[in-house]
């Protein structure tokens, strides 16, 4: 009842721990595997570009999230997840080559628009980066909702072999309680 009690809180906390075995002849990529650049962007050019970025490396994307999904292994997908950043970098290039003014005054826009950097105090400036999009990438900007549809991908990498499903052992059969029993023989039985 005082409020020294009420200020020790007891937490008891099972420790569980997983051990995974790891072999010599588990492949564990290198560092110089793993190393891939970065793409150095803030969050408001991030934003400004997320629908046409997202939109030009939608298979590449795609690929990856289905390697991840379906491998459940990351080593596996190495490769898809570097592609993708490829992907992103060969994007950039191509808005700075060709709609380098118009997406400053975008994202500039949106960076200056409030912590929530909302898209629409910029629509005027997002209507002539898309315009520069469509003429220089061909490409529009994906309407609204169309990253939440079901859209199907085709791949050309081999579906994974499912691995064995393994059955635990059989339970023992319960008890039958229409045998009788001798007390005597069993006395912890009734």
């Amino acid at each position: 009842g005082t409020t020294s009690d009420f200020n020790k809180v007891t937490v008891s906390l099972e420790l569980v721990l997983i051990e995974m075995p790891y072999t010599n002849e588990d492949y564990l990529p290198s560092y110089e595997e793993l190393t891939v650049p970065e793409l150095p962007v803030t969050s408001s050019v991030l934003r400004a570009s997320a629908h046409h970025l997202g939109k030009y490396c939608d298979d590449v994307c795609k690929e990856f999230m289905l390697c991840r999904d379906e491998e459940n292994d990351p080593r596996k997908c190495i490769n898809e997840g570097k592609e993708v950043t490829r992907c992103g970098f060969e994007f950039y290039r191509k808005i700075k080559k060709s709609c380098f003014a118009e997406f400053n005054q975008y994202f500039q826009c949106i960076d200056f628009s409030g912590s929530e950097m909302d898209l629409k105090n910029c629509r005027k400036t997002q209507a002539t980066f898309d315009n520069c999009v469509k003429q220089n990438l061909g490409q529009d900007r994906p309407e609204f909702g169309y990253f939440a549809k079901v859209r199907l991908h085709k791949t050309e990498r081999p579906r994974p072999v499912p691995k064995p499903h393994i059955l635990p052992e059989r339970l023992p059969d319960p008890p039958d309680l229409n045998q009788k029993t001798d007390p005597i023989k069993n006395p912890n039985s009734f």
